[in-house]
């Protein structure tokens, strides 16, 4: 399968939005948060983009006319969802502490450029960073390729060493309801799913890890890793959860993508993939898979059969 192109049916990760979504998502930024943004740089805000991918914070590509001439293009991300700041009310402060930390990584990532960590400025609270060069690539040329250098930021990315408490620990993402999807063919094969879920993690190693590493947060261009992006959710864990949170996204493009993704992480590691964290993952991504399912609902379920089996 070397060489060959690969595309998945489904929309890229985040891109099945309502219209709702869209309006609150994409739209213009309101002019509080372009005149922060402006005044973070010295500038004025000349232009903005909305930024497809993730379902959380509206993200908009700036490009900011400087007082002293010139042009520079940032970010900017504002979490206008109201239940994601309910339920996290510090959630700007810690992105901006995470994108500090991973500054110093061997790793092309955003620049943290200004914070509004209450939204008293831009409304609502906000991340402004620089912008990498590159694009998300869904549908690579040469895949063992791909695979290959998507698997070799892991390695950095869980290396890192966060001061004590300034990064939050590892949580489950947790569902709103944990009845089986409807089309589920074992259902006690989900129920079991479900209680190793909610059950304890296996002993092993925790470090830094991105928490939601996937192909659409990695930026790419002529087939170089220019960027690892979107660093809301770093937590400090298990490093295999960025494999399978990985792993699941990864399932459209068939179970041998999977496995040799996860043996190159293996090679350059030496670790050994446990099997439960492919369960927390897409237990993590249940009421999606219940209430809209994908397409391609039965080979997560197949996935999640074959990692129940192998934890007993």
């Amino acid at each position: 399968m070397s060489g060959a192109v690969t595309s998945v049916d489904e929309p890229p990760y985040g891109f099945d939005e309502d219209a709702e979504t869209r309006r609150l998502l994409r739209s213009r930024p309101p002019r509080a948060a372009l005149v922060w943004a402006g005044a973070v740089l010295g500038g004025t805000v000349v232009s903005a983009r909305a930024l497809r991918g993730g379902l959380s914070s509206a993200m908009h590509a700036v490009t900011v006319a400087l007082s002293g001439g010139g042009t520079v293009e940032a970010v900017l991300r504002r979490y206008v969802r109201a239940d994601v700041v309910a339920e996290e009310p510090d959630i700007a402060a810690r992105e901006a502490g995470t994108l500090r930390l991973v500054e110093s990584l061997d790793l092309p990532t955003p620049r943290l450029l200004g914070a509004d960590h209450t939204g008293s400025a831009a409304g609502v609270p906000a991340v402004l960073m620089s912008r990498l060069p590159g694009k998300v690539v869904w549908s690579p040329s040469d895949m063992d390729r791909w695979l290959r250098r998507l698997a070799d930021p892991l390695p950095t990315i869980h290396a890192a060493t966060p001061p004590a408490g300034t990064v939050r620990p590892f949580d489950p993402y947790a569902q709103q309801s944990y009845d089986l999807p409807g089309w589920a063919r074992w259902p006690a094969m989900w129920e079991r799913a479900v209680e190793i879920f909610h059950g304890p993690r296996p002993d092993g190693p925790e470090t830094f890890i991105h928490r939601d590493f996937h192909p659409g947060n990695v930026l790419w261009r002529r087939g170089a890793v220019t960027g690892v992006v979107d660093w809301q959710s770093a937590s400090v864990g298990p490093p295999a959860m960025d494999v399978g949170h990985c792993r699941c996204n990864l399932l459209p493009y068939g179970r041998d993508a999977v496995d040799r993704f996860t043996a190159m992480w293996e090679d350059t590691t030496g670790l050994t993939f446990h099997p439960w964290a492919d369960v927390v993952a897409i237990i993590g991504f249940l009421d999606y898979l219940r209430d809209d399912p994908p397409s391609d609902r039965y080979v997560v379920e197949d996935a999640l059969a074959r990692s129940v089996a192998e934890l007993g």
